[in-house]
């Protein structure tokens, strides 16, 4: 029997070679970082060459730091309305969240604790001689800090619903979105077209943080000259001792204390976690300001295969509470200037006053250059006679809020594996497949565009994890 022409078709089509793959975009985006590099060694050479020139250049820098500020609030929104809403029981939030403040206090007693033991051993303060031009400095800034818990505490409820993205309040934010969030649960079906508005909204905002980023080597040209130029060596050199042992300090802390929690817990190498967050590093080094890589780290933990209501409550969060670069700044710093002032505490006086500070950082969580803020009003409030001393350490504050941002940054990405860990809401075998560089991140969109599988491919908790289901 003659073959039909369709059986005909149907055989050539079977032998034809398949038709090649389009051809996959090139990530220009390694020129941006590159540019980056050159334009901190740019902002530094200008700083040194032309000092006055290179203050002038500091709205530049604080202007980008404001442009990515602009798009944490919606980023927040969108991430913790779309996790939350997709989660069928309310509970589930709940663990994620008080397992995640259960963590943040305990390693905030941890990188007290280094702090205290480094800062006893080296004596950073000793030889100093405080001046009369320095001692109004302290009582300044304690005057810029946080008020109290209290005021803390009423600060998170918005004055109206729309002023928590308005005031670029990061708790507010995180209530309002808490709350969406469980309105659309409760909503069922009902609120799956809203839930599909919020994904379009989230894809809009993480395409314009895309072409922010763009403006990245020029911010960190102009922050870079301007705090060169403020400082130049003078400051570096005689606050030589106190600075390294920072730096030491928080090396320490996250080599030590997240690898070993990291590779006992998730199971991962911590290097190769901050490899895959290298990008973001360099980010907060050039600005020295943690938020400004907020965005980036929850689209890049989303991307690594933690649930979304982890990543959405874990992340924003932890930005407020989870500080342990801060805290390892308030101890030695503490310790630097009891010892500069001649005024030594003893252990009992030393912890005391650090546990007052813990909670107070918290009071002043998103307060910009809170770090001296909150040790300036934590002397005032429990050793008055130390006040005096904060200017000794403005001169070298903002190469020390550089350590400060990247151990903060650091421990949030970890905090953020490792309770999404706990509570069974990562996907190891993504884990495993995206530090080795198989599923790259999209730079240009900063999400996933093929439908978020891994978040939905992560092992359900009794049938919990999607609305479609519920």
């Amino acid at each position: 029997m003659m073959p039909t022409t369709s059986s005909r078709r149907a055989a050539v089509a079977s032998t034809a070679p398949a038709p090649a793959a389009p051809p996959a975009k090139r990530d220009r985006t390694h020129y941006l970082y590159i540019a980056v590099i050159v334009a901190v060694a740019l902002g530094i050479a200008v700083g040194f060459i032309a000092p006055d020139f290179a203050k002038e250049l500091k709205p530049i820098g604080t202007g980008f730091v404001s442009l990515i500020k602009m798009m944490i609030s919606p980023i927040i929104f969108c991430t913790i309305v779309l996790g939350v809403g997709s989660v069928r029981k309310a509970a589930q939030v709940g663990k994620v969240g008080g397992l995640a403040l259960g963590y943040f206090i305990a390693m905030s007693f941890v990188a007290l604790a280094i702090g205290l033991v480094v800062g006893n051993i080296i004596h950073p303060g000793s030889g100093m001689h405080l001046t009369e031009a320095v001692k109004g400095v302290g009582h300044t800034q304690a005057q810029a800090a946080a008020e109290g818990p209290v005021d803390f505490l009423l600060g998170i409820i918005p004055t109206t619903f729309v002023s928590a993205f308005t005031e670029g309040q990061v708790l507010q934010t995180l209530l309002i979105a808490l709350l969406a969030g469980f309105a659309l649960q409760a909503m069922g079906r009902t609120g799956e077209p809203v839930l599909r508005g919020v994904e379009y909204i989230q894809k809009l905002v993480f395409r314009i943080l895309g072409m922010i980023m763009w403006a990245a080597p020029v911010g960190a040209f102009g922050a870079m000259a301007a705090v060169i130029g403020e400082t130049g060596m003078d400051a570096l050199k005689a606050l030589g001792t106190i600075m390294l042992g920072f730096y030491v300090t928080c090396f320490l802390f996250i080599v030590v204390v997240l690898g070993t929690l990291t590779k006992l817990v998730a199971k991962v190498n911590l290097f190769q976690l901050l490899k895959y967050l290298g990008r973001e590093f360099l980010l907060i080094v050039s600005t020295s300001s943690s938020e400004s890589a907020l965005p980036r780290l929850i689209a890049k933990m989303e991307h690594l295969g933690v649930s979304r209501p982890v990543v959405g409550i874990t992340v924003p969060t932890g930005y407020s509470f989870n500080l342990d670069g801060t805290m390892i700044y308030l101890t030695m710093a503490s310790l630097f200037i009891a010892d500069a002032m001649d005024q030594p505490m003893n252990i009992g006086q030393q912890i005391g006053l650090l546990l007052f500070m813990m909670v107070a950082s918290k009071g002043a969580a998103g307060v910009s250059g809170s770090g001296i803020a909150v040790l300036a009003s934590g002397l005032q409030s429990h050793k008055p006679a130390l006040v005096d001393g904060v200017g000794l350490i403005i001169g070298i504050d903002r190469f020390m809020s550089e350590a400060r941002a990247v151990t903060n940054f650091a421990g949030n990405a970890v905090a953020t594996l490792l309770i999404g860990t706990w509570t069974g809401e990562v996907d190891k075998e993504r884990v495993n497949r995206v530090l080795a560089g198989e599923l790259p991140f999209d730079e240009k969109t900063l999400l996933d565009e093929d439908g978020d599988e891994h978040l939905d491919g992560v092992p359900e908790q009794g049938g919990e994890k999607e609305l479609a289901k519920a």
